[in-house]
């Protein structure tokens, strides 16, 4: 069959913009997944395993397009290459996103057949929690494949991440604090703490029951009151709470919330959060912060 003109230059702007941006970023492999049985959209991206198989969590999130969830599985999955590496875990870089809202698309079958094309790469691929998945997704992924860590402790897993990687961050953050102000109590500091998922909400109360004074902010209402009320916080308007005077910003939500509307109008001098991929330029906007004198520490987590 004859490729028509129109075709053919269709067929190349999609090489472009994907193998393009594998180019860019060095990747080693794209796997898409679909399955009109279950609903499943799914994109999995391997960065780099010269130090092991690449670990990474699978984020499921309502994407506006599909180049918005490729560029953020390759943005995600070679952070995930650098964290390994500079923990000297013998693990290289992936990532993977599924194409929905949590709320609504999840179901034991959907979360098998992911799993079964998981297990189809081979182990090069080992997948977690991330953004909108949770370790009882991880038991339906369990059932697939053996590539998969994060499931439940009654079947002999690790469980939750979520205590532990908030657990970094608040040292993290109270060593950028020994840093700028010569002690890492955060008693009396205002943090704001943007995102309050199971990591968010986990990091709150690390926070609180130092004494530290804690602003709020999350896009689900619900969870936001309630952990307001549990833990005496803030709530803030997010499109105000970079303009708030704090001592420390924590972005706990999706990533790219370093931008240059929000690090001109930050009054911080510690940021210091959860999220992947803070910067949404890494070269530009981490050369603003350094500017401004901010301290910088980022988690090593799925």
């Amino acid at each position: 069959m004859i490729e028509t003109a129109t075709e053919k230059k269709a067929t190349n702007q999609m090489e472009e913009n994907v193998i393009g941006q594998m180019m860019k970023f060095d990747h080693e492999e794209i796997l898409f997944c679909n399955d009109n049985a279950t609903g499943l959209k799914a994109i999995i991206a391997i960065h780099n395993t010269v130090l092991g198989p690449g670990l990474g969590g699978c984020r499921i999130w309502k994407y506006t397009n599909e180049a918005e969830a490729l560029n953020d599985v390759l943005r995600l999955s070679r952070g995930m290459t650098y964290k390994s590496s500079v923990a000297g875990l013998n693990l290289g870089g992936a990532k993977a996103v599924i194409i929905g809202d949590a709320k609504t698309i999840k179901t034991e079958a959907l979360m098998r057949r992911f799993g079964r094309f998981i297990d189809d790469l081979g182990g090069k691929y080992i997948t977690a929690e991330d953004v909108g998945s949770n370790s009882h997704d991880m038991e339906y992924i369990h059932m697939e494949t053996r590539h998969v860590t994060g499931i439940p402790k009654s079947m002999g897993g690790s469980g939750d991440p979520s205590p532990v990687t908030a657990y970094g961050v608040w040292l993290g953050m109270k060593a950028a604090a020994k840093e700028r102000w010569g002690n890492d109590s955060m008693k009396g500091k205002k943090v704001a703490v943007q995102g309050i998922g199971n990591v968010g909400e986990n990091l709150v109360k690390h926070l609180t029951e130092e004494g530290a004074k804690v602003y709020v902010t999350d896009i689900n209402k619900d969870k936001l009151k309630e952990v307001a009320d549990q833990y005496k916080a803030e709530v803030v308007d997010t499109d105000k709470l970079f303009d708030l005077d704090v001592d420390v910003y924590a972005p706990c939500a999706l990533g790219a919330t370093l931008n240059n509307d929000s690090i001109n109008r930050l009054k911080c001098s510690i940021v210091a959060g959860a999220a992947n991929n803070q910067l949404a330029d890494e070269k530009l906007h981490g050369e603003m912060l350094m500017k401004k004198r901010h301290i910088v520490c980022t988690r090593f987590c799925y």
